[in-house]
């Protein structure tokens, strides 16, 4: 699943990235977690408050992709976990992010040259 794009588009207000199954992808990164557990986790690393709609959506859309999976359930609670093709998703994202994020500073800096992105790459 090289490659994927896990990204919604719904970017924040202040620029910072709150979109849904990045942040959830992160959070499971540090190991399972139900719900509850991943909106505390999300807003303590991101400052980014999800709705229960907009968290369950993501996660059964992460799911149906293969990039979590549910983990046995304890009561109500059903945790989920990331899984191999999840782990290389959210890698190839973070790759993406950072080009960005250099590329912007970069220009904030006046020492980047622009780069005209194809939809193959950089070309």
């Amino acid at each position: 699943m090289r490659g994927v794009p896990i990204r919604e588009k719904n970017p924040g207000k202040s620029g910072r990235s709150n979109d849904p199954p990045v942040l959830i992808l992160t959070s499971l990164a540090s190991g399972p977690k139900h719900g509850y557990a991943l909106l505390q986790d999300i807003e303590a690393f991101a400052r980014v408050r999800l709705g229960p709609g907009t968290l369950y959506g993501a996660i059964a859309r992460l799911e149906e992709r293969g990039l979590i999976e549910p983990v046995g359930a304890s009561g109500r609670r059903r945790p989920y976990r990331l899984t191999a093709a999840g782990a290389e998703a959210l890698e190839a994202t973070l790759t993406e992010l950072r080009a960005i994020v250099e590329e912007g500073t970069a220009r904030l800096a006046g020492t980047g040259t622009p780069r005209v992105v194809t939809a193959g790459g950089l070309a």
